[in-house]
């Protein structure tokens, strides 16, 4: 009987440590994250530069994926606000154009006056 008790144990502790190993691992985005990330794109938006860089287009690829949910995406949204606002020198019409340039899906207008509280 206690080999059984002793197994089922084992098999418990086995079930509990792969669920764990299996769960996605969920990592927020931070501002300062977000911040590094878009800060290549500066010299486009601000008209600096004639091309999107590479480099802009990498970090809002990585951000964009690693959005997950519509909270992730809210809150990147809030982030790359409160960034661009401390820009002034951001140009509209530039930076509408990133993700085209870059081929990143956004399913909202990017505008300096987007409403992130209705991204979804």
């Amino acid at each position: 009987m206690k080999n059984t008790s002793t197994t089922t144990f084992y098999l418990f502790l086995l079930l509990i440590s792969t669920t764990l190993l299996l769960a996605p691992a969920t990592t927020a985005v931070t501002c300062g994250i977000v911040a590094a990330k878009a800060a290549p794109c500066l010299g486009f938006v601000t008209g600096k530069v004639a091309k999107v860089p590479a480099a802009c287009c990498s970090g809002l690829w990585q951000l964009a994926h690693s959005a997950v949910t519509v909270t992730d995406r809210r809150a990147i949204c809030a982030c790359l606000k409160n960034a661009v606002k401390a820009f002034p020198g951001v140009k509209e019409q530039y930076l509408s154009q990133v993700p085209k340039a870059c081929h990143i899906p956004v399913p909202f207008p990017v505008s300096l006056n987007t409403n992130c509280n209705q991204v979804h």
